[in-house]
């Protein structure tokens, strides 16, 4: 019975995984529809390019939720809600 649920939360967690990892392509072309057509200073533009950026280091890396929080940073600043 150890066994089986063992097997079963280790399933859950790369389920986890995968779903993080999928997410954060979407948070990405959000910011990047957002971009095109935010009024932002240039420290600010600066500043979300940088998350974006950053973000997709981390997604590319396998750290997604490093990703999402950075990039959720990102979005924060251009008022995107997800």
């Amino acid at each position: 019975m150890k066994i089986r649920s063992i097997i079963v939360a280790s399933a859950l967690a790369l389920a986890s995984t995968s779903a993080f990892a999928f997410s954060c392509p979407k948070h990405m072309k959000a910011i990047d529809a957002a971009l095109s057509k935010a009024k932002l200073g240039d420290a600010q533009m600066a500043e979300v390019k940088k998350y974006r950026a950053e973000g997709e280091t981390f997604h590319k890396a396998g750290k997604h939720q490093d990703a999402l929080d950075t990039l959720a940073k990102a979005e924060k600043i251009l008022g995107i809600k997800m």
